[in-house]
């Protein structure tokens, strides 16, 4: 069965310091991990992905931010911020190995660490969902050592105090969150999940 094609939708949408990400072989990619922007929409999700949190260096390295490989909206529209053979700042200790897909999502936003604000009620559209498959499809194709797939909230699971009452512990990550459709998309997949 020949692979699914990328989603048609899908526009190369650079950020400007992609050039700057360290660049990295497609064979050490072999992990996918799904976020949710926790953001209102795209336009505020591309906002923060341009911020510079990390100062540019003497080596000229550095002067980054923090974002995802590929932004899927609502609608299944798909953007490319950073190609994948660039390491992006998306999830603390798998970035060199992975590549991440942001899916815009509400979440907990604008009251991230709140404890009276932890239930992430928005769910995924399925042209999101037709999309996301789609594209991971469409990874797999092109990336031989592409394996596994995780939440973001699998993988960093730090608790931190929360912004309301510090002597309250809340996840510091918790996308793309309980209605993520998990067993939808790994059963149109071939990734296992690693969590």
């Amino acid at each position: 069965m020949p692979p699914e094609p990328v989603p048609h939708a899908l526009k190369l949408s650079p950020l400007a310091y992609e050039s700057r990400l360290d660049a990295r072989p497609l064979s050490q990619v072999d992990l996918v991990v799904i976020h949710c922007t926790e953001l209102p929409d795209l336009a505020t999700a591309r906002e923060y992905g341009e911020r510079v949190l990390y100062a540019e260096r003497a080596d000229g390295s550095g002067g980054t931010g923090n974002s995802g490989h590929y932004y899927i909206d609502r609608d299944g529209r798909c953007l490319r911020f950073v190609a994948p053979d660039r390491i992006a700042h998306h999830v603390r200790g798998y970035n060199p190995r992975s590549i991440g897909i942001e899916l815009v999502n509400t979440g907990r936003w604008p009251h991230w660490l709140d404890s009276r604000h932890q239930a992430m009620d928005e769910a995924y559209p399925d042209a999101q969902v037709d999309a996301l498959i789609a594209l991971l499809n469409a990874l797999q194709a092109e990336l031989p050592s592409l394996r596994h797939i995780a939440g973001h909230e699998d993988l960093d699971t730090a608790m931190v105090p929360a912004s309301d009452d510090p002597a309250i512990l809340v996840p510091r990550k918790r996308d793309p969150g309980p209605r993520f459709p998990w067993q939808r998309v790994l059963e149109s997949v071939r990734l296992q999940r690693l969590s």
